[in-house]
């Protein structure tokens, strides 16, 4: 069965899946066994689309019917082919100004990044297909609407965001409290993306290795860390102050 935001039923999901629904993520019962189930496990693993076992009151909260062991998210939004939005952003005459989100897990920390990107002028936002915050209403009302007007892109892992990027002369910028420069040394006048890493671990130490230039933010306080999303806003900004 489906609602608006959620498919529920071993059935309802594997034809979802099997006819390219824009599906999310899926949570399937822990232990759960059977024939069906191990269909649905396939078709999630060969459509590469995201999910976890969880337990069983999980699942009840979250679907309104039977849902047999599991329930599928549907994303609201239509994720664009991240080739062709680099292409088109290129063909279009402006300075790209991308955005790599390495699997961000707080949905209301995404949709205050999707709220900033909008409003900076960002050309798409790049995200990890597993691992990352679900794109759900809570998403939608942290962006305020902004969810709906940014070009939103999918790929299996970051990496090969940023590879994709550095082939399209685009520079990468990894946001890092690790960097011996400031944000402020950093050229942003030219094609470049910010790549802002996850709440708790930060950008991947493989994806770092692959980056352009690692940059910080100057800290004075005794804290050492920004939240991600005001992280990222300084960024954006900073490149904003540079090309305005």
């Amino acid at each position: 069965m489906k609602d608006e935001t959620t498919i529920f039923g071993l059935r309802a999901i594997i034809e979802a899946v099997n006819s390219g629904e824009q599906i999310d993520k899926v949570f399937l019962q822990k232990g759960l066994k059977g024939e069906l189930f191990t269909e649905l496990e396939h078709a999630l693993k060969q459509a590469k689309i995201n999910s976890s076992y969880v337990p069983v009151e999980k699942l009840n909260r979250l679907s309104k019917g039977n849902h047999q062991g599991a329930v599928a998210q549907i994303s609201p939004v239509t994720f664009h082919d991240i080739e062709d939005l680099v292409m088109s952003v290129i063909e279009s005459g402006k300075t790209p100004l991308f955005l790599l989100l390495d699997q961000l897990s707080d949905v209301r920390n995404f949709g205050a990044i999707v709220r900033t990107a909008e409003c900076t002028g960002v050309s798409g936002i790049i995200i990890q297909k597993k691992g990352g915050a679900p794109i759900n209403g809570d998403a939608i009302k942290t962006s305020a609407g902004a969810i709906f007007k940014i070009p939103i892109c999918k790929v299996d892992h970051i990496k090969d965001a940023v590879f994709h990027m550095q082939a399209s002369g685009i520079k990468v910028i990894a946001a890092t409290e690790k960097a011996k420069q400031l944000v402020y040394d950093i050229d942003f006048n030219v094609p470049c993306a910010i790549i802002m890493g996850s709440e708790g671990r930060g950008i991947n130490p493989s994806v770092l290795k692959a980056v352009d230039e690692h940059a910080k933010l100057p800290i004075l306080g005794e804290i050492e860390s920004l939240n991600v999303s005001v992280a990222c806003g300084a960024f954006l900004y900073e490149a904003v102050r540079q090309r305005v």
